[in-house]
């Protein structure tokens, strides 16, 4: 309620830029859903512009027309949600954007097949994927082989954690329930044009083309 008085107090005044201070940030689940709602509603009906500080990337994501994304004071880089999500300069921020987060592992932890396929800049590097870009397949029918360590069963999306052979940890999201449980062994099919390649220093090197 709080939270509530104090916009309203705000609005009343008519200024030109509103600042949001991590205005979410204390209340429960529910709640911090259905104001973000109303937040939202209120910047498109006044028409102000707004500035929004949060550390949560979802409220990022919704609220924002542009994101800048900040990391000790510096900027990462700007752009609206689905530039950072698609197209992030590098890997704090893909690694910030999106939920669950991208996987990112060290080259050296991926099959030899897959390694051949990066691009020079990214020897001693890694290969990031979005979690609905890695397929879970039968044990004998993907190019990665892993074992399942965790199965969230979400209702609307599943998510299989999985560790490689090679000792990568990868997270896949598929909208199909499944019978999988912790330990069983399983392959992950991988396409690389959708992955995003970093050097060793977290740049960006080479980026989805699908």
């Amino acid at each position: 309620q709080r939270q509530r008085v104090a916009i309203g107090r705000a609005i009343v005044r008519a200024p030109k830029v509103f600042l949001f201070d991590e205005p979410l940030s204390n209340l429960d689940a529910a709640l911090r859903g259905q104001t973000r709602v109303e937040i939202a509603k209120l910047h498109r009906d006044l028409g102000a512009t707004t500035i929004y500080v949060t550390h949560d990337q979802v409220e990022a994501m919704t609220l924002a027309d542009r994101v800048v994304v900040l990391r000790d004071g510096l900027i990462e880089q700007v752009g609206t949600p689905l530039e950072l999500y698609d197209k992030p300069a590098n890997q704090f921020v893909a690694q910030f954007i999106g939920t669950p987060q991208m996987n990112v592992s060290p080259l050296q932890q991926m099959p030899a097949l897959i390694q051949q396929q990066a691009p020079a800049g990214a020897v001693g590097g890694s290969i990031g994927l979005r979690p609905e870009n890695v397929a879970v397949r039968a044990a004998d029918q993907g190019a990665v082989r892993g074992q399942v360590e965790l199965v969230e069963a979400l209702g609307a999306e599943t998510l299989i954690y999985v560790s490689t052979g090679e000792g990568a940890q990868l997270v896949a999201r598929q909208s199909e329930r499944t019978a999988l449980s912790a330990g069983d062994q399983v392959t992950l099919d991988i396409d690389t044009r959708q992955a995003h390649w970093f050097d060793n220093s977290g740049r960006v090197v080479g980026r989805a083309t699908a």
